[in-house]
């Protein structure tokens, strides 16, 4: 079972869905970190992660898993190594393959059916679990949002704007996992919610739909 989290990029999906992961008693599922996971994979096998067949089959060859803030390969700890700067390359080249994508979709749904889970992600409750009991999309204006992401990354917050925004029409034109909304998703603005706020909010909807 699972709790769907999705939103474009910088609306608060991760930390949103770590901390109410954390209140309800559910795991969180990382999706991010799963396409990290490929990655590493692929570079310590040697497959190239920009040629299909190579990734495809790396992310259909390994079993990904979650324990508390651990992420596993195989039941190895790799929550450190998939965070290093060679593995942050190579997840933005195997993301973009179809069959890496089926891949984790397929590990997604196995993980889901065998636990409960809080899952964020750009469609989770669209492709990934569509019957999930609670699916929250989490959004705010593109300046809060490119905002928060130059407070993390102490990049420009223009300059994040305009590629922000270039991001958004990819994610929301691509033919596999676009960015939409789902029919019978809660949408929550969160440009002027503290995280508190947003946490509480979607807490408080998994218990009234008596999930916690």
């Amino acid at each position: 079972m699972v709790i769907a989290i999705d939103g474009p990029a910088g609306a608060g999906k991760s930390t949103v869905a770590r901390a109410v992961a954390e209140s309800v008693g559910f795991t969180y599922l990382d999706s991010g970190a799963m396409y990290r996971c490929v990655a590493l994979t692929c570079l310590e096998w040697g497959a190239d992660p920009e040629q299909s067949g190579e990734a495809t089959s790396t992310a259909e060859s390994i079993e990904i898993s979650f324990e508390g803030e651990g992420v596993l390969i195989d039941g190895v700890d790799v929550s450190e190594e998939i965070r290093s700067p060679e593995v942050t390359a190579a997840a933005s080249k195997v993301a973009v393959h179809p069959g890496v994508r089926a891949a984790m979709v397929h590990e997604q749904r196995r993980l889901i059916e065998s636990g409960h889970y809080v899952a964020e992600g750009r469609d989770i409750g669209t492709v990934v679990s569509p019957d999930s009991p609670l699916k929250v999309f989490l959004t705010a204006s593109p300046e809060v949002r490119a905002n928060r992401r130059a407070q993390q990354t102490g990049g420009d917050a223009r300059e994040i704007l305009v590629s922000q925004m270039e991001r958004d029409q990819r994610d929301s034109d691509r033919e596999h996992g676009a960015l939409k909304v789902a029919e019978d998703a809660v949408e929550v603005d969160t440009s002027d919610l503290s995280l508190d706020e947003v946490v509480q909010r979607v807490t408080g909807l998994a218990r009234e739909r008596g999930l916690a």
